[in-house]
């Protein structure tokens, strides 16, 4: 049995991330002719084919999409266990983006990790919806991106059908999305029931109005803010219900549920985007993992929530 090629299963993460064999070629700053020969010989290697032609693209098998599960796996932990032992003399700058609902929570434990493992690096941090934060990612403006993944999946989806660079969303983190109030007042059982929320394109504002229709339950938008400070202030203001990811809630704030007429809403699957085109950035490689392993290993321990 021989070893599969690292620089194959790059080369097959890169094809999918990017969704053609030519925007993958210049990622792995290779010619179109060599990316094919390398994709030949990795479906010689495991016997298997991982490509089906597609009308004038292609697109993974059943067989290619668990290598890819695999090849991401693989090449992650190569490039991790190489920079832990080259990080100590990295310096430079990274960009890291995300909205200001996970910034609270996930900042702290990010930046202080890589700050003592980098202190000559420069991060550069974007507080910025999920949406806006994915045209940043295609267009170069920020290299790391932590989102709310059906936004800006929505956003790169989007862009792949004008042909853009946009790339794809890595899911590190799955949440329950909660309906949340005061645990000081009673908004929740008003007729309408005020909301504080985001945009009108903000998927948990359409899930949290849909899940109230469904109930036969009517609404109204009070308050409007993409900035989760503002908004949390509305709901312990006693002002509004809001809905947020469970690691946003806060001492003051009582989770609902459908004992109190608020039906269980979808999950909040938390990815992460890259910015792939251009040189390589190790210290981006860097903080990639360092936000998995951070988002893995978050417990979820804030204080005084009520839940009844």
């Amino acid at each position: 049995m021989h070893p599969l090629d690292i620089d194959q299963l790059r080369t097959l993460v890169a094809i999918a991330e990017s969704g053609s064999f030519t925007r993958a070629a210049e990622a792995v700053h290779k010619t179109q002719s060599a990316v094919s020969m390398q994709m030949k010989r990795l479906e010689e290697r495991i016997g298997r084919e991982i490509f089906l032609k597609a009308g004038r693209g292609v697109r993974l098998t059943e067989d290619g999409e668990r290598l890819l599960d695999y090849a991401r796996r693989i090449v992650r932990l190569q490039t991790e266990c190489l920079a832990t032992f080259d990080e100590g003399d990295l310096a430079g700058r990274v960009r890291l983006g995300l909205p200001d609902d996970y910034a609270d929570r996930y900042l702290p434990e990010i930046l202080g990790r890589f700050a003592r493992a980098h202190p000559r690096a420069e991060v550069t941090v974007v507080c910025e919806p999920s949406d806006m934060l994915a045209e940043r990612i295609a267009d170069g403006d920020i290299d790391l991106a932590i989102v709310t993944e059906a936004m800006a999946r929505d956003k790169a989806e989007s862009g792949r059908a004008r042909g853009d660079r946009r790339r794809g969303v890595e899911t590190i983190r799955t949440e329950a999305l909660l309906w949340v109030t005061s645990s000081r007042h009673a908004v929740h059982t008003e007729e309408p029931v005020p909301l504080a929320l985001g945009r009108p394109a903000c998927n948990w504002r359409v899930a949290a109005i849909e899940a109230l229709e469904r109930g036969g339950r009517q609404s109204r938008i009070l308050f409007v803010s993409w900035n989760s400070t503002a908004v949390g202030a509305a709901v312990l203001a006693g002002l509004a219900v809001s809905v947020l990811p469970e690691s946003a809630l806060r001492s003051g704030m009582r989770v609902l549920g459908p004992q109190d007429g608020f039906a269980a809403l979808p999950a909040c699957r938390i990815g992460l985007m890259r910015h792939r085109a251009g040189e390589p950035n190790p210290l981006a490689d860097i903080l990639a993992g360092q936000i998995r392993q951070s988002l893995d290993n978050l417990a979820l321990d804030a204080p005084g929530l009520a839940a009844e």
